[in-house]
């Protein structure tokens, strides 16, 4: 099944230290629909860089259509908290992280 690269940016820099009690609650729930999207096997990973400009997902679909779809369900896009753009990806290595 082809892959997905989802780049979600905030909308500030600063958004890691001085997000509203709102914008943490849309955090929650974009944690929780990426964490279903694991369970369901479409989300290989995710995270974000260390001063937190921007995160990233990894994802399977059968289509562009399908994980434009999935990114734009996120509540972090869907509530205009974050911008996503999607990029067609394709995957050449992958394993487990043997350190954890």
């Amino acid at each position: 099944m082809p892959n997905y690269l989802i780049i979600y940016k905030p909308p500030r820099e600063t958004f890691v230290d001085d997000a509203t009690p709102a914008e943490s609650a849309i955090i929650e729930s974009h944690f929780t629909y990426l964490k279903k999207l694991q369970v369901k096997e479409t989300l290989l990973m995710a995270g974000r860089i260390e001063n937190a400009r921007f995160g990233l997902a990894l994802i399977e679909a059968e289509d562009e259509e399908k994980a434009n779809s999935i990114m734009q369900a996120d509540p972090a896009v869907a509530g205009h908290l974050f911008s996503g753009e999607l990029f067609p990806f394709r995957l050449a290595l992958f394993g487990e992280n043997k350190d954890k």
